[in-house]
Order: C-alpha cells, then structure tokens, then sequence
C-alpha cells in the first residue's frame, strides 16, 4: 500500500476523460477501479435485460423524434408512457419532457405565477426561476417558519417549492407538516424528486408520501436519467395541472425524449423491480459493517462521511467515491460513497476493508 506522501500530483490519473461506460469498476490507464459514484442507483446503464430493451425500441421507433408533441402526427409511446409512469408512482397524471431540467422549469415557470412563492433550502438550480433563493436554515426550521408566515398571512394563494430530499447530506424530507397549515390557504407543493425516484418508498418516489388535501395541489418533478435510467424528464400532477403545463410554450416549443428509451421504460417494470432488492441488499450489506460517524437514510444509497482525506486515502486503493468542493470551489470536498445494483458483494467487500483499515 503507498502511503498519501508517496502519492504526487503527476501520478494522479485523468479522471476527466474517461472513454467507457460507469459501471462498479472503471479501466483508467491500465488500471481498474472500483467506482463508488454517480447516480444510476439501479444499474440501469449496465442492465443487459433493459439495453436489450432499448435496442428493440431503437428498432421500432428510430435513434430520436424531433417532432413537437404538439404535431398532428404522433408516436403512441409518449401517451403510453405517462400512462404507466402516473400508474406506477400513484399519480392522476404525468407528462414527460426531454430531461429533468426541462420538466422542473416547465413546471415552476408555470405555475409560479399562481400565488407567493417559497423555496425550500437547498433548492435544485432546477427548481431556480432565476437566482440563487437565499436562505440558511435547515428543512426543520424552514418549514416551521413556513407554517407560521402562511397562517399569519393574509395571502391566501402560495408556491412552496422543494426538493423530495438532500442527497448531499442525506435527509429524506417530510411534507405533513403542511397539514397544519389553515384550510383556507391553497397550497401549490412542487416538489423535486430526482433521487428518490425508483429508490424512495419502494421505488414509488415521494408522490405518494405527499399530504392529499383539498388545499393542497401537489406536483413531482423528476430527471428519468438517475435509477431509472432514461434521458428524460419526468412531471406528476393532478389532470388539470398537467393538463394545463401541456398548453404551455415551453411543452409546446420543446422536442420530446427519444421514443426508444421511453419503449424500454415502459417494458422494465420487473427489471426496476430486481435492480431494487438488489440495492438494498447492497445497503444492508454496507450498513452492517459501517461506524456511527457515517450519515445516511435507511434504503437510501449514499453515505456521507466528514472525513475530508477519504477520497486521497482510498484513490491508493485503487477506489474511487463521490467527492467535490461544496458549496463553493474553495470548501473543502464533500465525500460521499454512492452504491448501484451493479456492485457485487465482492466490491462493498473490498470497500469496508479499505475503509475499516
């Protein structure tokens, strides 16, 4: 083992120009490394059974569609798709777009004129109308201060605007507390759910975790191209919400997704199914062996640790984890493992040993 000393900036490989798939290892100059990164949650990229998929959709739709959804001619998969994806994670109705950027910008860009808008800290750059929304508190202490400002409030229309989670500094976040907000208030919950979708909940996302009430409308946008797999993106909501984000000009102006992936997605139901038990057997396996110093949410696979040299220590290991400056370029890094469907017990194996050593 060569210690951290012994390790110079020239020895380092260019970790930038990788020319190969991710999957649970990475070939770098003639040398292997575990990867512990990323966000294909399920595998998907690297699941034979859904690229099989993927090729029979290319085979049947073509390499892209950039044909508007608004065109009087149309690929049935688009309405098929969101047909199933409102199905499989509870909604009334979905609409998909060509990333999650798009869906999440189509969403609040429509809907922020609807009633005062509040953003949640840590918001998604997504999620953004335009700047940075400034505030230092923590989830807890947000929607404390939230309760009390709407109820105090002679406004009666709001926008309150979140991620489902913080992936960075693993939360999960809870959305009841909206129930102790007064009836009379209409409520307009958009709620960011990129990493929790597939994963969260048994795979169903945080949609069905979401207060129904009267009052309040509740909306998920979602990047497909996380544990799902797929480049798209991805907007849950009532019918007459979504209904009316398809009468937008974002929707209207913008090219869909490709119909091969979407094919693929609505064919993968048994394939998002196994990748899942495979995750969490992958968690348990990690959770076992891991100290109280790592931060973590049940199921969800991405640990945190403080130790800040973790990333230098285990790189000689020949391993490779999540790990960059936040929030700003000068922090020091943030390092995470990050576990996918596709790790063996043999990886997780050699990562406890590096990291208990």
């Amino acid at each position: 083992m060569m210690s951290l000393a012994e390790i110079t900036i020239d020895m380092i490989p260019d970790f930038k120009s990788i020319e190969q798939p991710f999957s649970n290892t990475i070939n770098i100059e003639n040398t292997s490394y575990l990867y512990f990164g990323g966000t294909a949650y399920l595998g998907i990229p690297q699941n034979q059974d859904f690229i099989d998929l993927y090729i029979e959709g290319i085979k049947k739709f073509g390499l892209n569609n950039g044909t508007s959804r608004t065109n009087n001619i149309q690929l049935g998969i688009y309405n098929d798709a969101e047909k199933i994806a409102a199905a499989r994670f509870g909604a009334e109705k979905a609409l998909i777009t060509s990333s999650g950027y798009l869906a999440a910008q189509l969403t609040v860009k429509s809907l922020s004129t609807l009633g005062t808008v509040i953003y949640a800290p840590a918001a998604h750059p997504a999620l953004w109308l335009n700047d940075q929304p400034t505030t230092h508190q923590t989830f807890n202490e947000w929607k404390k201060e939230t309760i009390k400002l709407i109820n105090a409030s002679e406004e009666k229309n709001w926008v309150l605007i979140s991620n489902s989670m913080n992936n960075l500094f693993p939360e999960i976040y809870d959305f009841n507390f909206l129930t102790d907000i007064h009836p009379e208030k209409k409520i307009i919950l958009i709620v960011d759910d990129s990493h929790g979708i597939g994963i969260n909940n048994n795979g169903r996302g945080a949609w069905i975790k979401l207060p129904a009430k009267s009052n309040i409308e509740r909306i998920v946008v979602a990047s497909m191209a996380k544990a799902l797999g797929v480049d798209a993106g991805l907007v849950l909501g009532s019918n007459a919400l979504i209904t009316k984000l398809k009468s937008s000009n974002i929707f209207i102006g913008a090219s869909p997704p490709s119909a091969a992936g979407l094919f693929a997605f609505t064919k993968a139901e048994k394939i998002y199914q196994r990748a899942w038990t495979k995750l969490q057997e992958n968690v348990k396996l990690l959770t076992a062996d891991l100290s109280e110093k790592w931060a973590f949410e049940p199921a969800f696979p991405a640990f945190l640790t403080l130790d800040s040299s973790l990333a230098e220590r285990l790189l000689s290991e020949k391993i490779l984890i999540s790990s960059f400056p936040y929030p700003k370029p000068e922090s020091k890094p943030i390092n995470r493992i990050v576990l996918s469907s596709w790790h063996e017990k043999e990886d997780i194996e050699t990562l406890l040993a590096a990291i208990n050593f």
